[in-house]
């Protein structure tokens, strides 16, 4: 029962989305033919600077991080079954674009940075993808980065088997763009691909 608790938080905050993401109106947006959500002119309050510390103990800013075309998602390395399907399925994204030649990295930036050192988020980034970049930080730090993702997450439970609900959506993100759509997790990795491509070729 508890590990479907992150899924469920997940939908609650996809159910909440309208607080974030409001209709488009200007025909303006040159990317309108690749979403499949409603976003005012193209953008919306998503995404923002951070300083945060990669899986080999760097300290990087958000231009470090996002250097090119970018999948960015908020989870942590104990989540049981969630973060490791979206993870991988992200993973498969850059692998299935790369084969098209385009290059987009995933992130993962964790939500639990109490357990997710460096050397965790490394072991777990490398298994999945040598493209992957884990990012970790102080509780601060992770605080903030979260809140410029209108990302939610909240401990579940005590000792050191706890959970972290939290939401589960993956974010597009470009260099001088910034935010340009969000997927949900029961999208697949070739629909992903797909807007991904139509969005990197509008760049």
């Amino acid at each position: 029962m508890n590990r479907i608790i992150p899924v469920v938080a997940g939908l609650a905050v996809v159910a909440a989305a309208g607080a974030f993401f409001v209709l488009r109106s200007d025909s303006g947006d040159r990317f309108a033919e690749c979403r499949t959500t409603a976003i005012a002119g193209g953008t919306a309050s998503i995404g923002g600077p951070f300083e945060l510390t990669n899986q080999n103990g760097e300290r990087v800013t958000d231009a470090d991080v996002i250097d090119r075309p970018s999948l960015v998602y908020f989870g942590y390395t104990f989540c049981p079954d969630v973060c490791p399907q979206d993870t991988y399925r992200n993973a498969e994204v850059a692998a299935l674009l790369d084969e098209r030649g385009i290059d987009v990295k995933p992130v993962m930036i964790t939500i639990d940075p109490a357990r997710d050192t460096p050397e965790a988020m490394k072991a777990f980034v490398e298994y999945l993808s040598e493209k992957m970049v884990g990012l970790t930080g102080t509780e601060a730090e992770i605080a903030d980065a979260a809140r410029a993702y209108r990302v939610y997450y909240a401990k579940n439970g005590s000792g050191e088997d706890y959970l972290m609900d939290h939401s589960t959506m993956t974010y597009l993100m470009a260099p001088e763009y910034g935010f340009l759509e969000f997927f949900r997790r029961e999208e697949t990795e070739e629909q992903i691909a797909d807007r991904v491509q139509c969005f990197v070729e509008k760049l």
